[in-house]
């Protein structure tokens, strides 16, 4: 019988979006609770359009510090899927990717940070234009 993998993380016990403030807090059955903010769950988006196809096709995100959240949906019993104010919604954040995203908050700043400086790029910049549209995928 083939092993089972770790059991994935419940759903969280409340879960708020504070629109003035521009975060979402969770509050956890093992007593956590962390405020994301927007901007970190945008620039950090499970989606193919952030992460790419592969391994070092990653888009750095830029000019997210305003973003809101205009909606949050639901998808099953294991996750969220936001839509952004910039229009991007094809993230879905399973409850284990956001009790990454609240834990690991100072380590995920650092390395954006270090990922802007490494590309020249500015927190605030205006994302680029793509060419050619969306990659299909979503």
């Amino acid at each position: 019988m083939p092993s089972h993998p770790a059991t994935p993380m419940p759903a969280p016990e409340t879960l708020v979006v504070h629109g003035k403030s521009r975060m979402i807090e969770l509050a956890w059955p093992d007593g956590a609770r962390f405020r994301i903010p927007f901007e970190l769950m945008r620039v950090y988006s499970p989606s193919a359009e952030v992460l790419g196809h592969g391994a070092g096709q990653e888009v750095l995100q830029t000019g997210k510090r305003q973003v809101t959240i205009i909606e949050l949906a639901p998808v099953g019993n294991y996750a969220v899927q936001p839509t952004f104010s910039d229009g991007h919604d094809s993230g879905i954040y399973t409850w284990d990717y956001l009790y990454f995203l609240g834990s690991r908050q100072d380590e995920l700043w650092r390395d954006y940070e270090s990922r802007l400086a490494a590309a020249g790029a500015d927190r605030d910049a205006p994302m680029p234009q793509k060419a050619g549209g969306a990659c299909g995928h979503h």
